[in-house]
C-alpha cells in the first residue's frame, strides 16, 4: 500500500514530467522551421495587355546564355513567376530581366518559405546564419572622434559670438586654440555684463571648464575626463545610427558592434549587393538648415553656391540640424515633384517655430553634407545646397524639403535622415565580401564533423552503459533539438562556423553530465544499494558537481560574449545556451526517462551484480 510520502513524491514527479514534456514540445515546434528553406520568387507582370506573353522557354534560353539556372518557371496570362533556391543569383537574374524585359514588364521579387501553413501561423523563424555560413559583406568603419570634437568646439565658438552680440559685449577675438579649447579675448566690459555673459556660457555648456588667463582673456576647455566622455557618447550615437540604417535596409541578422576605441564592425549576412549596402552605411550624411546672412546679425559668414551657380551668403550658425529630425518620408507634391516630409522632435520643433515666426517671407537654406577620404587618405567634407526655400508661413514640427532632383534621391535622403545624422565623420577602412558558396562548404563540413562526433558518442554510450546509455542518447538528441529551438526563439542568436564547433562541444558537455551521473550510480551500487535507490542517490549527489562545473563554464561564456566580436561572439552564445540545455536534458530529462524505464530493482545494473 502506498503511504502519504510515496503519494506526495509520485504527485511531484507527475507534475515534473508534465513540465518537461511541455518544454520539449515547445522547443521541438520552435526548431521545426529549420527543416524548411526559403525560396526566391521573381515576378514579371505585364505593364499592358498588348504585351506578348513571355514563354518559359524564352526565359530558359536567356538564362542559359549567361550560365544561370532556376528551379521552376510558371507562366499565366498576365504574369510569369520564376522560383529559385539559390539566393546568390537573385540580383544577377533580376538585372538581366530588367535589361531584357524592363520596358514592357514590371519586375519584383519576394521570399517565400515552404513550411506548412500551420507552422507559418505560429510565426516560427529558422536560426539566423552568420556571415561565414550564409555569405555576405563585412565592413569595418573608422569613426573620427577627434574631428567631431573639433567641430563641436567650432559650433560653440559661433554660439559664444552670437551670445556676445545679444549681450552687446565686444569681443576682440574668439578662436579655437586646438581640438580641446577656445580662447576668448575681450575689451573690459562692465563687470555685471561680463559675469552674466560667463554664467550664460556655463549654463549652456557645463561640460567646459572656464580658466581665466588674465583680466581680458579666458579659455573654455574640455578636461581629459570630458574628452573621454564625449568620445564615448559619440561612439554610442554612431552605433545607434548605424543600427538604424541597417534596420532601414531590412537586414535583421546584421551584427553591429564596437571594435577597439574608435572603430565599428558591421557584418551583413545574406547581402550579395555590397555597393547598395556601402552607399547607405558608408554615407556620413548630415542635414543643416541655415539663415541667409543679409537677414540676420551674423556671427560668421558661410559662402556656398547652389546648383544654379547662385552665390549664397549664410549665417554660419545652424538654425537646427538633422539630429532634431524624428521622422522623414519621401513623397510628391501636387505637381508630382519629389519631396521629403520631415517631422522634428520637441527641441527642433521649438527652434523651427521660433525661427519661422520671425522670418516669414525670408529664405532658408538646406545644406546636405558628407565626409569622405581623398586620394591622400585625408578626411574631406563635401557640402551642397539641396534647397533654398522661402518660408511662406509659421512652421512647426512638420514641414517639407521640396524640389528634390529625383524620387530615388528623395528616398535615399529620407532613409538616411530616418536613421539619424552622424555627429562624427565615418569612413570605411575595410570591406570584405564572403561568397555564399564558401558558407555552404562551411556548413557541410561543420555538419559532417558534428555527425561524426555524435555517432561515436552514441555508440560509446550505448556500448558502455547499456540501458542507461540508450537513455543518455535519447537525452542527447533532445538536447540538440532544445538548443536549436532556443536559438530559433532568441532574436539576437546567430549561428556561425565557430558556433557549430560550440554545438560539438555541447554534445561533449551533455555526455559528460550523464557520465558523471552514471559513475555516481555505479558507486552507489557497489556500496550495496538497490537499483532504484542507487539511481536516486546518484542523480542527487552528482547534481552539485555538474552545477559547479557548468556555472564556471557559463561565466567564461558570458565574458567571451561581452568582450568578443564576430566569430568569438557566435561561439560564446552557443556555449552559454548549450550549458542551459545540457543541464535541462542531462539531469531532468534523463532522470525522468530513467524513472520511466527502470521501475523495479534489477539483479544487475551498469555491470554491477546486486
Amino acid at each position: 500500500m502506498m503511504n502519504s510520502r510515496t503519494k506526495k513524491y509520485a504527485k511531484h514527479t507527475k507534475w515534473q514530467n508534465i513540465v518537461i514534456i511541455f518544454v520539449l514540445l515547445f522547443m521541438l515546434i520552435s526548431a521545426l522551421p529549420n527543416l524548411y528553406s526559403d525560396k526566391v520568387n521573381i515576378h514579371l507582370t505585364h505593364n499592358s495587355t498588348q504585351n506578348e506573353i513571355i514563354s518559359p522557354q524564352d526565359i530558359n534560353f536567356l538564362l542559359a546564355d549567361h550560365n544561370l539556372t532556376v528551379d521552376v518557371i510558371n507562366a499565366s496570362t498576365d504574369s510569369t513567376t520564376i522560383t529559385l533556391n539559390n539566393k546568390i543569383d537573385q540580383h544577377i537574374i533580376e538585372r538581366l530581366l530588367i535589361q531584357e524585359f524592363g520596358d514592357n514588364y514590371s519586375i519584383d521579387s519576394s521570399i517565400e518559405n515552404d513550411a506548412p501553413t500551420w507552422l507559418k501561423s505560429l510565426e516560427g523563424k529558422p536560426i539566423k546564419l552568420g556571415l561565414d555560413l550564409s555569405g555576405g559583406v563585412l565592413f569595418v568603419l573608422d569613426v573620427d572622434t577627434e574631428r567631431a570634437l573639433s567641430d563641436r568646439l567650432k559650433s560653440i565658438a559661433l554660439d559664444v559670438k552670437s551670445l556676445a552680440l545679444e549681450k552687446r559685449i565686444r569681443l576682440s577675438k574668439v578662436e579655437q586654440q586646438d581640438n580641446y579649447s577656445i580662447v576668448i579675448n575681450y575689451s573690459s566690459p562692465k563687470q555685471s555684463a561680463y559675469k552674466d555673459f560667463l554664467a550664460k556660457i556655463k549654463k549652456n555648456y557645463p561640460e567646459l571648464t572656464q580658466n581665466k588667463l588674465d583680466e581680458n582673456q579666458i579659455t573654455l576647455t574640455y578636461s581629459a575626463q570630458e574628452q573621454v566622455k564625449f568620445r564615448q557618447e559619440t561612439m554610442k550615437q554612431t552605433l545607434k545610427t548605424m543600427r538604424g540604417r541597417i534596420e532601414e535596409l531590412g537586414i535583421t541578422e546584421a551584427v553591429t558592434q564596437k571594435q577597439g576605441k574608435n572603430r565599428i564592425r558591421i557584418e551583413l549576412p545574406g547581402v550579395h549587393d555590397p555597393e547598395e549596402a556601402k552607399r547607405i552605411i558608408g554615407a556620413t550624411a548630415s542635414l543643416d538648415f541655415y539663415q541667409m546672412a543679409e537677414h540676420s546679425k551674423a556671427a560668421g559668414i558661410l559662402h556656398m553656391t547652389d546648383e544654379n551657380g547662385r552665390k549664397l551668403r549664410m549665417n554660419s550658425k545652424v538654425v537646427f540640424s538633422g539630429s532634431s529630425i524624428k521622422n522623414a518620408r519621401s513623397g510628391q507634391d501636387e505637381m508630382g515633384i519629389p519631396l521629403v516630409n520631415l517631422t522634428l522632435d520637441s527641441v527642433g520643433g521649438k527652434k523651427m517655430s521660433t525661427f519661422s515666426k520671425k522670418n516669414i517671407g525670408k529664405p532658408m537654406v538646406t545644406v546636405f553634407s558628407e565626409f569622405y577620404r581623398n586620394t591622400k587618405n585625408e578626411m574631406v567634407k563635401k557640402s551642397k545646397v539641396i534647397n533654398v526655400a522661402t518660408i511662406q508661413q509659421h512652421l512647426g514640427s512638420q514641414f517639407s524639403i521640396t524640389s528634390m532632383s529625383s524620387p530615388q534621391a528623395a528616398q535615399e535622403l529620407a532613409l538616411l535622415l530616418r536613421a539619424g545624422s552622424l555627429t562624427a565623420p565615418v569612413t570605411i577602412v575595410q570591406q570584405r565580401s564572403i561568397e555564399a558558396t564558401l558558407g555552404a562548404d562551411n556548413i557541410d563540413n561543420g555538419i559532417k564533423a558534428l555527425t561524426i562526433g555524435i555517432s561515436f558518442t552514441l555508440l560509446f554510450m550505448a556500448f558502455w552503459y547499456r540501458t542507461l546509455g540508450i537513455i543518455a542518447n535519447v537525452a542527447l538528441a533532445l538536447n540538440l533539438v532544445s538548443l536549436l529551438g532556443l536559438m530559433s526563439l532568441l532574436p539576437g542568436a546567430v549561428l556561425t562556423l565557430p558556433g557549430i564547433a560550440g554545438l560539438v562541444l555541447t554534445v561533449g558537455m551533455a555526455v559528460d553530465t550523464n557520465v558523471i551521473i552514471f559513475e555516481r550510480i555505479k558507486e552507489e551500487l557497489k556500496r550495496g544499494r538497490h537499483a532504484l535507490s542507487a539511481i536516486e542517490n546518484g542523480y542527487k549527489s552528482a547534481f552539485s558537481t555538474i552545477l559547479d562545473a557548468n556555472i564556471t563554464t557559463m561565466i567564461t561564456g558570458i565574458i567571451l560574449y561581452s568582450v568578443g566580436y564576430g566569430a568569438v561572439k557566435g561561439f560564446a552564445i552557443i556555449l552559454c545556451l548549450g550549458i542551459l540545455t545540457s543541464m535541462f536534458t542531462g539531469v531532468f530529462v534523463s532522470k525522468a526517462l530513467t524513472n520511466l524505464s527502470i521501475r523495479e530493482n534489477k539483479s544487475q545494473l551498469l555491470g554491477v551484480k546486486l
